[in-house]
């Protein structure tokens, strides 16, 4: 019988800096979103409408910043 171990100390930074890069343009997402809703005046009824623009925005700078 063959016994495979599985160590429990590998480094994971790889996955772990993607996790926390993806948490932290989603909070930037946010924080745009919501920055256009208060532009809008606190309307409600446009939530996706602002978050797609906030994303949006977001990635550009993200490309443009990564060029």
């Amino acid at each position: 019988m063959k016994i495979i171990h599985h160590s429990t100390s590998k480094p994971v930074t790889g996955s772990v800096q993607q996790k926390v890069g993806a948490e932290e343009l989603q909070d930037r997402i946010r924080e745009r979103a919501f920055e256009l809703y208060e532009q809008r005046g606190c309307q409600d009824g446009h939530e996706l409408d602002d978050w797609l623009q906030a994303e949006a925005e977001t990635i550009r700078e993200e490309v443009a910043s990564a060029a």
